[in-house]
């Protein structure tokens, strides 16, 4: 049988150390993988979710920046072991090759060589976990094989006029890979698709001995840049076939196209924002609700979400909202916004187009609109958020486009009580 049809041994290496400084105050106490979405979940459970749904089960999470609510999160949800190709283990920086942390991503790769001894992979797959996407590795993988790849690049067509603040990739009629262009003036146009363009995912499949030889030399190149798309693969590109994996191929059973080929850099506050509201549409371009792909996260065991009083003057009420376990409305009103778990809106407060997360009380007669409040803040009773800019810019963080973000507060014995 020949090797384009045997499945292939793979090993996953996530690279979950990104220190997501556009994201402030979000990450100012935790790495952007561990950064909440979507009520229940954390950035990072996408790319495990997808890895774990394609049948790939030798993953290894490499951590750096600010890493324990990460770990916390990797212990309580995913980690195990039941035999050497079945596991998820955290691996924390350790300097293994030499006095310095990791100087980009190929370095962290590179430093962790060793880790795939445990496995002795065909296949390498080094995946991001700053992103918000679902993929069926195995697509990308068969493409791989059939392409008789070294190495591919999953990429996403973007229209040419939007490619300039991305690295473009160029490539042949084959989508075999001849080029990279940092964020150019002119991008060059996809040979099949004029008027779109190519840019990088941050996701690599690699063919062992080739990742391994080109991670040595480059370690040995005191002037590289240790980063895959700045170094690795702009050399290899010139002795090895390389070739750029289309994800609007990608397909994920039981969905439509358009939800298939959902990808989302979540970088910034205002990224950030709508992509979280937009889970509360009657039709939201990301699809939680496939049971034959599930997104799977930490399950803390939390009672149902409660709704009380129905008195004239207090209604506990929530419109077009997504509204997790453990929350209680107890006569205040939610509209066009995301409450994560153990929420709780007291009587007479509104919460309008924002997103709250874990173990936040909003107190009495509370407003709050186009807002992100942090975990275990509590609202004080008849206090306002994101109705007087200038008063919150002296208490909080104000985005560019007047979006309210309220800091994480310090746990506390009732938010430790609920294993937050």
């Amino acid at each position: 049988m020949s090797s384009a049809i045997t499945p292939p041994r793979v090993a996953a290496l996530v690279l979950a150390g990104g220190r997501g400084e556009r994201l402030h105050p979000l990450t100012a106490e935790r790495t952007k993988p561990a950064v909440p979405f979507g009520g229940k979940y954390r950035i990072i459970d996408f790319v495990l979710s997808s890895l774990f749904n394609s049948n790939i089960r030798a993953i290894f999470v490499l951590t750096q920046y600010k890493a324990q609510s990460l770990l916390e999160h990797l212990q309580l949800g995913w980690m195990h072991s039941s035999g050497p190709g079945n596991f998820l283990v955290a691996v924390p920086a350790q300097m293994q090759a030499g006095t310095s942390w990791y100087r980009g991503t190929a370095d962290a790769i590179y430093q962790n060589l060793r880790l795939l001894d445990r496995t002795h992979p065909h296949l390498v797959a080094v995946f991001g976990a700053d992103h918000i996407y679902k993929m069926n590795v195995h697509e990308m993988i068969r493409f791989h094989q059939r392409s008789e790849a070294a190495a591919t690049v999953a990429c996403l067509p973007v229209p040419v006029e939007e490619a300039s603040a991305f690295g473009v990739i160029k490539v042949d009629k084959n989508w075999k890979i001849v080029g990279f262009v940092e964020k150019p003036s002119q991008p060059p146009e996809i040979p099949d698709q004029p008027g779109n363009s190519l840019v990088s995912m941050g996701n690599y499949i690699f063919s062992t001995d080739v990742l391994v030889e080109a991670l040595e030399e480059d370690g040995a190149d005191p002037h590289s840049d240790h980063d895959f798309g700045k170094s690795i693969l702009p050399k290899m590109i010139k002795s090895q076939p390389v070739f750029a994996y289309d994800f609007k191929r990608n397909r994920i059973p039981l969905e439509t196209e358009v939800e298939s080929a959902y990808w989302r850099d979540i970088g910034t506050i205002e990224a950030y924002y709508e992509a979280n509201l937009d889970l509360k549409n009657v039709q939201p371009k990301l699809n939680l609700y496939n049971w034959d792909w599930p997104i799977r996260s930490v399950n803390y065991g939390d009672p149902p979400a409660k709704f009380v009083f129905d008195d004239d003057a207090r209604h506990g009420r929530a419109v077009q909202s997504v509204v997790c376990a453990g929350c209680i409305l107890a006569g205040g009103y939610v509209k066009d916004s995301v409450l994560a778990r153990n929420v709780l809106v007291d009587e007479g407060a509104e919460v309008v187009g924002s997103i709250i997360h874990d173990n936040v009380r909003i107190g009495k007669g509370v407003r709050i609109r186009n807002a992100i409040i942090d975990k275990n803040n509590h609202i004080q009773p008849g206090e306002t958020v994101g109705y007087d800019l200038d008063r919150d810019r002296d208490r909080y963080f104000v985005s560019s486009s007047g979006i309210v973000v309220v800091g994480r507060d310090k746990d506390t014995p009732e938010s430790r009580a609920r294993n937050l």
